[in-house]
């Protein structure tokens, strides 16, 4: 089950930074993304959505395939395979493009724009659906950027580590020894 990690911070490109650290350590397979998007708040108040899976180019690469081979089989029919083709490609395209468009894929993005809606300008958060991660190797990794947890899905014991990584709060356990 994917677990959903939001964390804003003070600068406008922080989230940025921190995405680009996650997905460095994606490749080092301590973490595991399903889908993350930045949201800015810029100085003016306006709010900027950074999707990092782009649907319609998606869409449109894996719709241009299938049509392109379904074209070829039933041009091959008619002894015209590369009209087939051609035309299979750009209705392919064309519904791929339209399935793109109708999919909401990952994070909800209306719950994405509530909460970048409340950032204060000059801020940024990173909206994170991870499959997987180690905390042991991550939250270290996390520390400098500091930032403020604003929404999890994760455990109450998981919660307070990053908590406790990213805001500097004492761990509960700690407190208590």
């Amino acid at each position: 089950m994917s677990e959903l990690i939001v964390v804003s911070f003070d600068g406008e490109d922080t989230a940025d930074q921190v995405l680009n650290k996650l997905r460095a350590l994606q490749s080092e397979h301590l973490v595991d993304l399903e889908d993350a998007v930045v949201a800015v708040r810029d100085k003016n108040g306006k709010v900027r959505l950074k999707q990092s899976v782009n649907l319609l180019a998606a869409g449109l690469a894996g719709g241009a395939a299938w049509g392109g081979l379904m074209g070829t089989l039933v041009g091959l029919l008619f002894l015209n395979p590369l009209a087939g083709m051609a035309t299979g490609m750009a209705f392919g395209a064309g519904a791929g493009a339209l399935s793109a468009g109708l999919a909401d894929y990952g994070i909800n993005d209306d719950f994405i724009g509530r909460v970048a809606g409340g950032l204060q300008p000059g801020a940024s958060a990173v909206f994170l659906l991870a499959r997987r991660v180690n905390f042991d190797k991550v939250l270290p990794e996390l520390r400098p950027f500091g930032g403020r947890v604003l929404k999890t899905s994760l455990t109450d014991d998981q919660e307070a580590r990053l908590r406790q990584a990213l805001e500097g709060v004492a761990h509960p356990a700690a407190a208590a020894a």
